[in-house]
């Protein structure tokens, strides 16, 4: 059976404080069906981690590098996100692509070093504006998959989560309505089917992309979302709550 699992990805924003605001009040709700990810700042994941300890919220780091171990001035490893405490691993996110350049080429070799250093990849994936308004999205993500499963087996896979990122949601307040994210989502089910079998029916898929409150419960209703990336709103406890609570109320 598929987890439901919502995660926040803090990107670089954050504090010392909003750690204790966000991750106390997380402490102290009924968790439910919903497993929780927090994916603070590097700097913060130190006080993260003793904050998330003996509860049952996860630690996730919002990248790392390929490589076990070198001279990469600045780059972290898997295997010092594990030590740190991280369970989780966000990778290819859009603004890595857009911003630093990286590969699906290099965005599947990521994945590969988390699972080998016991860290589950959160692996996104997503198509531009340009992209969906050329009616590209599916060969976008197809491609983007297509890197990914080449280096992984099924039991690699059974450690992965694949996030749908629109990248033309992403902090602009538009959302995919729920229709076209299941589409995209159950296209993605599809592809990791004809590829590893029933094991692609374990791995939860999750869509980011200005995702709030007031628009979560079309969304994690549908047959093949299981739960979001969340950006601007795990900024906020409040918010960030009550995605924990729709997710878990709508997810069997």
């Amino acid at each position: 059976m598929r987890r439901t699992l919502v995660a926040g990805n803090w990107k670089m924003f954050g504090s010392r404080q909003l750690v204790r605001d966000v991750i106390g009040e997380l402490r102290a709700m009924t968790h439910g069906v919903a497993e929780i990810v927090i994916c603070p700042p590097y700097p913060y994941l130190g006080p993260a981690a003793d904050m998330v300890a003996g509860s049952a919220l996860c630690l996730g780091a919002q990248d790392l590098h390929a490589a076990a171990e070198g001279a990469f001035t600045g780059e972290v490893s898997g295997a010092m996100l594990r030590d740190m405490g991280c369970a989780y691993v966000i990778v290819g996110h859009s603004e890595r692509r857009q911003y630093f350049a990286e590969s699906d080429e290099l965005v599947a070799a990521k994945a590969e070093a988390a699972i080998r250093e016991g860290l589950r990849p959160i692996v996104c994936v997503g198509e531009n504006e340009a992209e969906r308004e050329a009616g590209r999205q599916f060969a976008v993500v197809e491609r983007q998959l297509a890197a990914l499963t080449a280096r992984l087996g099924a039991s690699a896979l059974a450690q992965a989560v694949v996030a749908y990122e629109p990248v033309w949601a992403i902090g602009t307040g538009r959302t995919a309505t729920p229709a076209q994210a299941q589409e995209i989502h159950a296209f993605i089910r599809t592809r990791l089917r004809e590829r590893f079998g029933a094991a692609a029916d374990t791995v939860p898929l999750l869509y980011g992309g200005s995702c709030k409150p007031d628009n979560a419960a079309g969304l994690f209703g549908r047959a093949d979302i299981n739960g979001g990336l969340i950006g601007g709103a795990a900024l906020d406890a409040g918010q960030f709550v009550q995605l924990v609570h729709i997710a878990g109320g709508t997810q069997a």
